[in-house]
């Protein structure tokens, strides 16, 4: 895997991880943490499998 997919996937857990605490201290904003975290970790596969049908070719 490459440092970018890497970087991708650890920000979009680290953003899942805040959110989901967010959620149980009833922040305002711990929905669009926790969405934003899972547009990262989304990016992150669809980098992921493009690479590697990238290979396959």
């Amino acid at each position: 895997m490459s440092k970018k997919v890497i970087s991708f996937f650890t920000f979009g857990f680290l953003l899942i991880i805040i959110g989901a605490i967010g959620k149980i201290l009833k922040w305002n904003q711990a929905s669009v943490i926790l969405a934003t975290g899972l547009v990262f970790e989304t990016l992150a596969i669809l980098i992921m499998a493009w690479n590697k049908i990238k290979k396959n070719e």
